[in-house]
């Protein structure tokens, strides 16, 4: 019997790892990769989970900048796929401030040659993996936004992320691809980048240094996320993927086939950072500054509703503080540190 057959980019990024793990644990299905394998990118995390070395020959890695058109060759490569999830993404807000045109290439343009080559392959459900950024800030007790609120986006890589959305809409109204857009806020888990706030977080407490909480403006509190961890955002993918009623977008709906992904609480990051001090048993040094002045082109709150996953799918675990206490353990482990 033919296995299904997924292809996902950015497979080597973080979030992407954790899904390759979940899938190989949870499906007999074939996992085909097409990373550049850059900065945010690295094959060592995908050694590290724990069925790499039984099931690693479920797994073909294809190595390709999608800033540059799937040629023939590369789609001979690839072979028949089943599914498409597109992660790959300069995902780093500082940076894309500093180099705005180079965000616009790894995920506007990037998106638009997956998509053109989704017409080729035609899959019978494509994913693509979007932020909540992309609808701005929230006030700092205004309730999540709902799929097909529209958007608002304050820094070139939430821009980007929007612009990448509407391609999806647009092709799949005019070529008719299956494709549903998700939406997902502020991601943690083991081997994350040190410059997330998790990490970041653990680092500067192991090593006593000051960090920086960011504040509102308005109100002088700190800026506030959902957070979830990444083997909970591969379990929901995973479902959409299975779920046999999946429709894709057409006729320009803002609300079909959009999906929200969220944490199970919201959390300030200053109640955050002291959360992760306590768990380490050590002092957290800390200082608050304005957020804008600071890091022009942030926002100290987003939201977005979950309710519309909750409904089709059900709750996912309710196991934050467990997997915070983990994912410390973990980098703590990984450092040497009792």
């Amino acid at each position: 019997m033919k296995k299904n057959r997924i292809l996902l980019t950015g497979a080597a990024g973080f979030i992407g790892h954790h899904f390759v793990e979940h899938v190989l644990k949870n499906t007999d299905w074939e996992i085909v990769v097409l990373d550049k394998i850059n900065a945010a990118g690295n094959l060592n995390r995908l050694t590290k989970i724990k069925v790499w070395e039984e099931e690693k020959n479920r797994f073909y890695f294809v190595y390709h900048d999608l800033r540059a058109p799937i040629n023939k060759l590369i789609q001979e490569e690839i072979g028949e796929i089943d599914y498409i999830i597109h992660m790959a993404a300069m995902s780093d807000v500082d940076w894309s401030i500093q180099n705005p045109v180079e965000t616009i290439y790894d995920n506007v343009v990037g998106t638009g040659n997956i998509l053109q080559y989704a017409r080729w392959a035609k899959p019978s459900k494509f994913i693509y993996f979007s932020t909540d950024e992309v609808y701005g800030p929230v006030k700092e007790n205004q309730a999540g936004y709902m799929e097909g609120d529209r958007h608002n986006p304050s820094n070139p890589y939430s821009a980007t992320k929007s612009g990448a959305e509407m391609l999806c809409r647009a092709f799949s109204n005019t070529y008719n691809i299956p494709i549903t857009i998700t939406n997902t806020m502020n991601v943690f888990g083991e081997r994350q980048a040190d410059t997330k706030f998790v990490p970041l977080t653990i680092n500067k407490v192991l090593n006593q240094e000051e960090l920086t909480i960011h504040r509102d403006p308005e109100t002088g509190n700190p800026g506030s996320r959902y957070y979830i961890h990444a083997r909970n955002v591969s379990a929901r993918l995973l479902s959409i993927l299975n779920d046999n009623e999946l429709e894709g977008l057409n006729n320009y709906d803002a609300a079909r086939g959009v999906y929200h992904i969220v944490g199970e609480i919201r959390v300030d990051n200053l109640t955050l950072a002291q959360t992760i001090a306590e768990i380490m048993g050590k002092p957290l040094k800390y200082r608050m500054v304005d957020f804008h002045s600071s890091r022009p082109g942030h926002d100290p709150h987003y939201a977005i509703d979950g309710s519309k996953c909750l409904g089709r799918y059900g709750d996912l675990p309710k196991d934050f503080f467990d997997s915070l206490h983990k994912t410390i353990q973990w980098e703590l482990d990984g450092k040497k540190v009792s």
